[in-house]
């Protein structure tokens, strides 16, 4: 069973000694997350093994844990390397700016984009596979790609009073919901055969209802 992970916010995260190290050690920590990545999408967690990792990463067992420090360690680092490094600069790194309708595109686009890739979808569906055994997982994976988004919009939708969005926080998760939602049912669940959308109809719709908030409220000051 894993450990209980932390419960920090994830806007306290700080990148693992693995991803700040010197160029040689990041080649190795590089070279055994993509053993274990090819070992976890063929395996699941519980059947992934150091000595699988070791023996398709091209490495001893004692280098990886040299390098993380368990099975767990490992996966979280992949997940780092997978979900929170992709989306770091674009949703977490810093403040959000520009205009609004520019910045939710640009957002939306991104995220589609980055999620919607075969390694990441493989990935996606290792994380919901193993949810139910080990929630755990699903837990880090929504503190990482969900998190950094749902904060910053947030932050971003209370800075800017002329959009009289009056719940910023669930105008946030409404967006980033949306776009989850989008690749889980057209990627993961093969909704794209059944039920295609394109994604630029979603993100016009989605954008189109939050900038409907502030139509609302100038019309209400007008009365």
């Amino acid at each position: 069973m894993l450990e209980q992970m932390s419960d920090q916010p994830l806007v306290q995260h700080e990148p693992s000694p693995e991803t700040t190290s010197s160029p040689p050690r990041k080649l190795k920590c590089e070279q055994i997350l993509q053993g274990a990545l090819t070992v976890f999408l063929e395996h699941g967690y519980a059947g992934t093994s150091m000595d699988r990792v070791a023996a398709v990463a091209g490495v001893s067992k004692q280098t990886i844990y040299s390098h993380f420090q368990d099975k767990q360690g490992l996966f979280t680092a992949l997940i780092e390397r997978m979900m929170i490094d992709r989306f770091r600069v674009e949703f977490g790194s810093e403040p959000l700016q520009g205009e609004p309708a520019m910045l939710l595109r640009r957002l939306a686009e991104t995220f589609l984009t980055k999620m919607g890739d075969a390694e990441f979808i493989a990935f996606f569906r290792l994380v919901i596979a193993e949810s139910a055994r080990f929630p755990e997982l699903a837990q880090l994976y929504t503190r990482t790609v969900m998190q950094y988004g749902y904060v910053n919009l947030s932050q971003y939708f209370e800075s800017h009073p002329e959009l009289h969005i009056a719940d910023p926080e669930a105008m946030s998760r409404i967006f980033f919901g949306s776009l989850g939602a989008f690749i889980l049912v057209q990627e993961v669940m093969h909704g794209k055969q059944i039920m295609a959308m394109s994604e630029e109809r979603l993100i016009d719709s989605l954008i189109a209802t939050v900038l409907s908030q502030a139509t609302v409220g100038q019309v209400g000051k007008s009365h």
